[in-house]
């Protein structure tokens, strides 16, 4: 039985951390270049939401596209719109055109949708026993992502004569060139067929995944992680900043969070492997709910720190091991293995979108205990389920 992974893996491990690294770039500079160029200091993270909204809007189309054309040809016409993304970028920051920076975040959007499938790309055509090792290695792109987003836009801020931001965005052209060199060195696998071709049997077939409840839990158990996460991220420093935490500890803070969420990453796979899948779905969930005990309990800036770190971990091993699940699951539905991928990806989505705009109106409306006490409820019941759903010897 051969233990090493494929080639393609480390090529998916790279392409999702250009994937990674342009979210890391957009999510530092976005509200920072629509608060200048917008009419209106409200509709300044409006580009930002847009990102979101499209992100949202073209999974699922980009996993059907997926299943007529293949990874490799839907991986290469993303680049499209990330270079275009780029290009509309700059333009708006030169033209201050603020209309012409939502369409820069929407095609980034586009291009997200389809990248977020890296992580399915590198357990196609593979053994089952090696599947959670490419997911993990790949979702660890996003620890080249956390040194090189940062360094690339600090070091692009204000680059020659241009205006601020206006190389960062340029940048991304660049990077969609190396997206597209990395997807070419990746044989092409054909398209699954079977039931594509009969609608009806199709439809059928697809409710029938569906009710598998090993896949329903991997959904939900990415989705709902995903949601926490960016809700306690985006919250936490929300609340630090009420309580006169300086802006710099709060980006240290944030800084241990992300690299708490990919560093695992590494070795999460083998950790699968050694103690299974239902060790560490039940640990994803309990250290999701642990963050908000913490939460809870203490106030202080290492504590909420430390609390960010944990966070971190829950999402790891609930992204991973939800994702690691769903192939599992989807083994005997290779049929309908992308467009369950794609619901999947869209239920991630949909829980994030929630995720980063509930933040405000929950902290004033329930408070910070009343938004972590929520969030150990949904713990619990994630729990429930997965107690429910993952038989005793799951593996």
């Amino acid at each position: 039985m051969r233990d090493s992974l494929p080639f393609k893996t480390y090529i998916y491990f790279l392409a999702q951390s250009v994937n990674l690294t342009t979210a890391v770039m957009s999510v530092t500079m976005a509200a920072l270049v629509g608060a200048t160029l917008a009419p209106e200091l409200w509709l300044s993270t409006v580009p930002y939401g847009f990102q979101f909204l499209f992100v949202m809007l073209m999974t699922y189309p980009a996993a059907r596209l997926m299943t007529r054309i293949g990874r490799k040809n839907s991986f290469l016409l993303a680049t499209i719109p990330l270079a275009a993304s780029g290009v509309a970028g700059f333009l708006a920051i030169e033209k201050q055109i603020f209309s012409l920076l939502i369409v820069a975040h929407a095609l980034l959007g586009v291009y997200i949708a389809f990248a977020n499938f890296n992580r399915f790309a590198a357990t196609d055509a593979i053994a089952a026993h090696l599947k959670p090792r490419a997911i993990s290695l790949v979702v660890a792109g996003g620890v080249l992502a956390a040194v090189f987003g940062p360094l690339l836009t600090t070091y692009l801020k204000d680059f020659g004569a241009l205006p601020a931001f206006a190389a960062c965005y340029a940048a991304f052209v660049g990077l969609a060139l190396v997206s597209l060199v990395l997807n070419l060195c990746v044989k092409a696998i054909p398209p699954q067929r079977g039931a594509e071709h009969e609608s009806a049997a199709q439809s059928i077939g697809l409710y029938a995944v569906l009710k598998n409840k090993a896949v329903a839990l991997a959904i939900l158990l990415a989705a709902v992680g995903y949601g926490l996460m960016n809700l306690l991220m985006i919250q936490s420093s929300m609340y630090m900043s009420d309580r006169q935490v300086h802006f710099s500890d709060i980006s240290t803070a944030i800084q241990w969070h992300v690299l708490a969420m990919f560093a695992p990453s590494f070795f999460t796979g083998a950790l699968i492997q050694r103690l299974g899948l239902r060790a560490i779905v039940y640990g994803g969930i309990l250290l999701l709910l642990l963050s908000s005990v913490i939460n809870i309990v203490a106030h202080d800036y290492l504590t909420l720190t430390l609390s960010l770190v944990v966070l971190g971990l829950g999402w790891n091993f609930t992204y991973v091991g939800g994702s690691a699940l769903l192939t599992q699951g989807l083994e005997d539905w290779s049929g309908f293995a992308v467009k369950v991928q794609g619901l999947n990806d869209l239920g991630i989505a949909v829980m994030a979108t929630l995720g980063a705009f509930a933040p405000a109106f929950l902290l004033t409306w329930m408070g910070w205990n009343g938004t972590n006490i929520m969030s150990i409820g949904i713990c619990l019941m994630l729990l429930a389920f997965a107690v429910w759903a993952i038989p005793p010897r799951q593996q």
